[in-house]
Order: structure tokens, then sequence, then C-alpha cells
């Protein structure tokens, strides 16, 4: 019985952890490179007939050179729409239509934003690393509640706790990783 509660709690805090370290992820992924990538504007909010839309339901991607993005809206209704979503984002950047497709210029970054950049997503790194150690926190809250009702003994509560460090750890540990990657993308030319 306690064996399975403590297995519920530790498979919640790994599930759990496991997303933060997505989400982490996917933030890195809206940060600039100077490279193109769809991530930059996938998710970016359209006005669409009255609604927003997120723009990869509206358009197709293409990367057909390194700084150069192109987006092709399924309904040609649309470009209007886009081209003022991209202009209000905080992108930077100016989107040339031909009529059946919108381009994005990516421009080479500077060494100063480069600089800014790093420090933003090292931000983005401790907030998710902040978030994996709450959900620890939390999951060391019910393992205690657990021996503290009697369904839990001191030796187990101690082995649990450090399955859980474990797991917290392994969160971090791709966190950082993913930190480490994405800097070395954004300092490299």
């Amino acid at each position: 019985m306690s064996d399975d509660m403590v297995a519920m709690v530790l498979d919640d805090a790994r599930e759990r952890m496991g997303r933060a370290v997505v989400h982490t992820r996917a933030d890195f992924g809206n940060i600039r490179t100077g490279r193109a990538a769809p991530a930059l504007v996938e998710k970016l909010p359209v006005e669409y007939y009255g609604s927003e839309v997120p723009l990869q339901q509206l358009a197709g991607f293409s990367v057909p050179e390194a700084r150069m993005l192109v987006i092709t809206p399924y309904d040609k209704g649309a470009m209007g729409a886009i081209e003022k979503a991209i202009q209000r984002s905080d992108l930077g950047l100016n989107p040339s239509n031909d009529g059946h497709s919108i381009r994005l210029s990516f421009p080479p970054l500077t060494t100063e934003r480069r600089k800014e950049f790093v420090k933003v997503v090292k931000g983005m790194a401790e907030e998710g690393r902040i978030t994996v150690r709450n959900l620890r926190r939390s999951g060391r809250h019910d393992l205690e509640a657990m021996q503290k009702d009697g369904e839990l003994s001191e030796d187990d509560l101690a082995r649990a706790e450090k399955e859980l460090d474990k797991l917290t750890q392994a969160a971090e540990a791709e966190i950082d990783a993913a930190l480490g990657h994405k800097e070395q993308e954004l300092l490299e030319d």
C-alpha cells in the first residue's frame, strides 16, 4: 500500500519535472539566434476573422536559407493579418509580402545583443530550475505527510526522498544541458 503511494508521488514528480524541462526548452526556442526558425513565429497570435489564432494554424513555414523564413498562408486573405501580427510582435522583423507568401529576413545579431539574449536565457533556465525545486518540495511535503499519518516508515521516507532528489538533479541537469546548447548557439556566428 505505502509502496504504491510512494511510487505515485514519485511518478507524479517525475512527470511534472519533465513537463517543466520541456516548457523551459520551449521558452529557449522563442529566443532568436540570428537563424530563421519556424518556432519563433508559429505561436504568434494573429487576429483572424475576429478571433486570435496561432500563426501555425494559418500558414506553412519553410527555411530556404539560414537567415530567411518564408510563411505561406493557407488562405491568401490572411496575409494582411499575419503581416500585422509580425510587426506588432517583439521580434524586430520587417515582413515583405509578394502576394503569395511573406518573407522574413533575419539580420545577423550584434555581439552586444547576443550577450543580452544569453542573460535572458540564463534567467529562463533559473526559472525552470526553481519550478523543478518547487516540485521537489511539493513531493517531499506529500511524502512527509504520509510518514506523519503512519503510512510510511522513517527508512522508506529517506529512500523516497533520495529518489526524489535524484529526479530533481536529473531534471536540473537536462535544463543545464539545454542552456549550454542554447548559449553556444547564441554566441556562434
